[in-house]
């Protein structure tokens, strides 16, 4: 595939940088002065990215990033002021978009990141990169889709470390327990990328579409489940005031004060 890290020409919509190259579309987060944190903007250029079928010419998806962080999660800018700001739609398309999607984290992959990631089929990791989901440490808590994928990645023991620490896990680890496809090396990194990207290129493109479709389809068994109670209490710990003390906390960059409101 293309030797350039960053392809150029494409689209920019909002922060995202959408090239198509004879097979190969790669989708690059472009905000790398606010460390690729998701905004509304954002939000809407990845629907736009995933949101419509491939052509037929396409074989495979990477989404990528500018800047020394992979994606910082969602922007608690944003956030905090009201602004009314979901991931939920653009993680479903990322999910169930029918190329085979690898996602290149050449640096830190937090919370709302670190989901991107995961919906991808395939990861391929510096081995600089970190992933983490710091929602606890902020008050808030991930929706019921996102726990689920997290806990199909990793499985309950990873799942539950993840998520009630907050604290980042090198890529090193991950790969160990087979979240992660490829961990590299920093100057291996593009490589290695490369290196998957084009050997699921030479696929049959009907074997990947159907593969994919099938484990998909697989994974989906958890979403019919009744969860009810665990979307009030979601909704009770995103609405909070532990919940907005959080956010200022980290956006000031000090220890947030929870009392349990």
């Amino acid at each position: 595939m293309s030797e350039a890290r960053f392809p150029t020409g494409g689209v920019e919509s909002g922060g995202v940088h959408v090239v198509v190259d004879a097979s190969l579309r790669t989708v690059t987060l472009a905000r790398p002065a606010k460390r690729n944190a998701l905004n509304a903007a954002m939000l809407n250029g990845l629907r736009e990215a995933f949101g419509s079928q491939p052509s037929d010419e396409e074989r495979v998806a990477v989404i990528r990033a500018e800047g020394p962080v992979f994606c910082a999660g969602l922007d608690l800018t944003e956030r905090a002021g009201g602004g009314s700001i979901s991931i939920e739609s653009v993680l479903h398309a990322i999910g169930t978009y029918p190329l085979p999607l690898v996602a290149a984290v050449g640096g830190d992959a937090i919370a709302g990141g670190a989901e991107l990631a995961l919906h991808c089929d395939l990861i391929v990791a510096s081995s600089e990169a970190r992933f983490g989901m710091s929602l606890a440490q902020i008050g808030l808590a991930p929706p019921w889709a996102l726990a689920v994928r997290l806990l199909d990645a990793a499985g309950p023991a990873v799942a539950r470390e993840i998520l009630m620490l907050g604290d980042p896990v090198p890529a090193a680890r991950l790969g160990e327990l087979g979240i992660i496809a490829r961990v590299a090396s920093p100057d291996a990194f593009e490589a290695a990328v490369d290196s998957v990207v084009s050997r699921l290129a030479e696929n049959a493109p009907f074997s990947l579409r159907a593969i994919k479709a099938t484990l998909s389809r697989a994974m989906e068994f958890r979403s019919g489940l009744v969860h009810d109670e665990v979307d009030e209490l979601i909704g009770r710990a995103v609405s909070s005031a532990d919940a907005r003390e959080g956010m200022q906390a980290r956006l000031q960059k000090r220890t947030p004060r929870f009392t349990g409101r």
